[in-house]
């Protein structure tokens, strides 16, 4: 009960957070290609909780992500405050806040998919379910670009404040290493944690 009342609140707090972000976001269509994951996850997780709660650590990441995403949405990810802290601080050329999201774009769809994977039963070898939740990844990354580059082609100049690449002419392929980069993270440092509480929900 304890922790079904914090996912409560924590989905309030979401929805919370963006509404606010819809009041005066840099520019609408941005923000609601942006939100867009937020705005179907959430009644996807509400409906399925029943039948298959996930874990602590995946509602806990789904969060960050989707407040990455809102930041995003909001200031446009060549505009968002903390990517220009970053950018001072580490002297760099452009703001990074569009990498940081593609990072969590690997590392949180990663557990998403290794979840599935083992609790659902398709797998049994947990090597092979790393792998295949990496390819799960790959296979999002680059049809996110895909939705870029359509959304490039239908909007024409309207789709600059979405595809945030700063005129970097290799954001794309940028875009899906640091996914990976984020996969390889989950993949190394998560993994033993995920077990547990994968294992602690299968008791319970």
């Amino acid at each position: 009960m304890q922790r079904q009342n914090m996912l409560i609140a924590a989905a309030g707090l979401l929805i919370i957070i963006l509404l606010a972000s819809a009041i005066h976001p840099y520019d609408y269509p941005t923000w609601f290609l942006e939100v867009t994951p937020v705005l179907i996850a959430l009644p996807v997780m509400a409906a399925t909780y029943r039948h298959f709660p996930l874990t602590t650590l995946l509602y806990v990441l789904i969060f960050i992500h989707a407040v990455i995403l809102i930041g995003g949405g909001t200031y446009t990810y060549a505009r968002v405050p903390l990517g220009f802290w970053v950018q001072d601080a580490l002297a760099l050329s452009r703001n990074p806040y569009d990498k940081i999201g593609h990072f969590a774009q690997g590392l949180v769809p990663f557990i998403v998919a290794r979840e599935i994977l083992w609790r659902g039963g398709y797998l049994t070898s947990r090597r092979m379910t790393a792998f295949l939740s990496i390819c799960v990844v790959m296979m999002v990354s680059s049809l996110y670009e895909l939705i870029e580059w359509w959304a490039a082609l239908i909007m024409g100049q309207g789709a600059d404040e979405f595809l945030g690449t700063q005129g970097d002419e290799w954001d794309t392929q940028a875009d899906m290493f640091f996914a990976l980069i984020g996969a390889t993270a989950a993949m190394l440092t998560l993994s033993r944690l995920h077990d547990r509480q994968m294992a602690k929900l299968k008791s319970s």
